[in-house]
């Protein structure tokens, strides 16, 4: 094996404490011997909710020398509550021990600065390697196999039960409910999202009428909309297609997707079964075509049922907020979807800018409520400077507003577009995640408290104490003037970089404002960009989009296996006088 930095890997420390330990305190000491991958993640992230799914099977493969710790790292406020962040460990089935760090302390020590990041450590506790953003499986596959062999080999690899004590099951009728629809019968289905069914209730919203489906039909669905045949579409998220769910049969089929998560350079466009998708959550019918909130890519994809196609429709996969043309526009894990009561518009709950969005009939996508990824809270009052908290769900309301489920703020809002208002309509409802109109009620899924609430809708809204937060991560001091930014990437062990057809890397850098970069911004394909802050702009956030591709470096394989390493940062950046002048963010390595 190739000599690696010998760097001591600091203790794991959160002010939240362990969940999945059966009440023990661990020590990275209690842990030698093992292998040990930290997951740097956050419940709100999609894609640290796509690594979770990528390491099941490594965790699974190695269960007796290998140990995955989870150091949950908020980003928004909600997520600093320890009691929503163990109903996100099982939410989300998280099978390993979790270390609830709502002080970003872990976080901070390993100089993370990005979501998700894992770093792994060897049986001596010291850190080996680490990576940022998806698609690193297999990479540290290979490593943790090295590591098995080089430690065996040593007398340092210790065998045996990891950890990990699961938690006691609990029995209610929906567990973490998604989303829900009203059907021709009068019933209610809804997503059941941590069970893998769909559930059809009676109008009491209480009632089970039959259940549809489990972990063999599904992997946590979301998103329902009614088809024009009488079909329920149903986004389904893990398994990453979109299904058919027919009512009076019983029957499931798949409209689209190949169960595959889309990766940059797969198709955007082709016949529906052809194409790959990423986590599809949300769905709606508008003018012919079921729209789709792609969480994944940041994206809305449509599928057109009579051609059997799907093809992007918005959105660039850049994660952020900007409007303008569709092909221009970026979104941040749109989650929500409802079509306006005249149709001219698709309203849009885009979660990780705590925003409220629209895109019309000509194809321009436009912000109502919400300013970018950084800053989110409860405020009412005038659009411009109203504020939501990771809203998951849109319903349209018959006099042309809309009621958005702000899902971290625990509220129901109402944003009016005939006079640019923000209102709270009820609070103090547990995550909700979807609501849909029925009898002249508001019906809302409380996914955090397993149940479906009804609410009568107020003549007047519920007043609250406007509050308001920025993200938790603490700025990088920067210095004014020439600033180096360094995307670090080795390829991992047995890979090489992929230049058959070309550059094989690629870097995006632009800046909130936009003033903040007098040059550096735009795309290259080096790693390396020589940035120019401006001092006096004095602080700002740099969007940085890097990918790498590499492939197995084996000459005596003809058709090498190939790798797509990507990351999206945010960086909040302060000028200071005495500030970096290079800024390293790791890919894949060590700095």
């Amino acid at each position: 094996m190739a000599t690696r930095a010998r760097v001591r890997a600091p203790e794991l420390v959160g002010g939240g404490g362990w969940i999945n330990t059966g009440g023990r305190e661990l020590k990275l000491a209690d842990l030698r011997g093992k292998i040990v991958v930290l997951d740097f993640w956050t419940f709100c992230c999609i894609n640290c909710l796509h690594v979770l799914d990528e390491l099941r099977e490594l965790e699974e493969k190695h269960r007796d020398t290998l140990v995955i710790v989870g150091v949950h790292s908020p980003k928004f406020v909600h997520e600093a509550d320890h009691r929503a962040v163990v109903d996100a460990v099982e939410r989300y089935q998280v099978a390993h021990p979790v270390l609830d760090d709502p002080e970003l302390v872990t976080w901070k020590q390993y100089a993370v600065r990005a979501w998700p990041t894992l770093v792994v450590i060897d049986p001596e506790g010291y850190v080996v390697a680490q990576h940022a953003g998806e698609g690193h499986a297999h990479a540290i596959a290979r490593l943790v196999a090295e590591l098995e062999e080089e430690h065996a080999a040593k007398g340092t690899l210790r065998r045996g039960d990891g950890p990990y004590v699961a938690p006691e099951p609990v029995a209610t009728d929906l567990r973490f409910p998604g989303k829900v629809l009203v059907l021709p019968s009068g019933n209610l289905l809804v997503s059941d999202s941590t069970r893998h069914q769909l559930v059809e209730l009676e109008p009491d919203g209480e009632t089970v009428v039959r259940r549809i489906g489990g972990a063999d039909e599904f992997n946590e669905p979301q998103g329902l909309a009614l088809l024009p045949d009488g079909r329920v579409a149903v986004a389904d998220t893990v398994n990453h297609r979109i299904r058919a769910y027919d009512p009076s049969s019983g029957a499931v089929e798949t409209l689209a997707g190949t169960g595959k998560q889309w990766w940059q350079g797969s198709p955007a466009e082709g016949p529906a079964l052809t194409v790959d998708l990423s986590s599809p959550w949300d769905l709606a019918w508008w003018d012919g075509l079921l729209w789709i909130a792609m969480a994944g890519t940041h994206q809305l994809w449509t599928y057109d049922p009579e051609a059997g196609t799907v093809r992007r429709a918005a959105g660039t996969t850049n994660e952020g907020l900007v409007d303008g043309p569709a092909d221009e526009a970026w979104f941040a894990q749109p989650s929500g979807l409802a079509v306006a009561a005249d149709g001219e518009r698709l309203w849009i709950a885009d979660s990780e800018t705590s925003a409220l969005r629209w895109i019309g009939r000509d194809g321009s996508v436009h912000s109502a409520v919400g300013t970018g990824l950084f800053d989110f809270g409860h405020r009412d009052g005038d659009a411009a400077q109203a504020l939501f908290q990771h809203p998951l769900g849109v319903t349209a309301l018959p006099d042309g507003s809309v009621a958005v489920c702000d899902t971290y703020n625990h509220a129901l809002r109402r944003y009016d577009p005939a006079t640019g208002q923000v209102t709270t309509l009820a609070t103090e409802l547990r995550e909700p995640s979807g609501a849909v109109l029925a009898d002249g009620d508001i019906v809302v899924v409380e996914s955090a408290a397993h149940r479906l609430t009804r609410l009568r809708l107020p003549e007047e809204a519920v007043r609250v104490a406007a509050v308001a937060h920025r993200t938790q991560r603490a700025a990088t001091a920067v210095a004014g003037g020439p600033v180096v930014l360094d995307v670090v990437f080795e390829a991992p062990n047995g890979q090489k970089l992929d230049t058959r057809y070309g550059p094989s890397t690629r870097l995006l850098v632009s800046a909130t404002p936009p003033e903040l970069l007098r040059s550096g911004a735009g795309t290259g394909t080096e790693l390396s960009r020589r940035l120019e802050i401006d001092p006096a702009v004095g602080e700002g956030v740099l969007h940085v989009s890097a990918m790498a591709a590499s492939c197995d470096d084996d000459p005596a394989n003809e058709y090498p296996a190939c790798h797509v390493h990507q990351q999206d940062w945010g960086v909040p950046v302060r000028v200071t006088a005495d500030g970096e002048a290079r800024l390293p963010l790791i890919l894949a390595g060590m700095a």
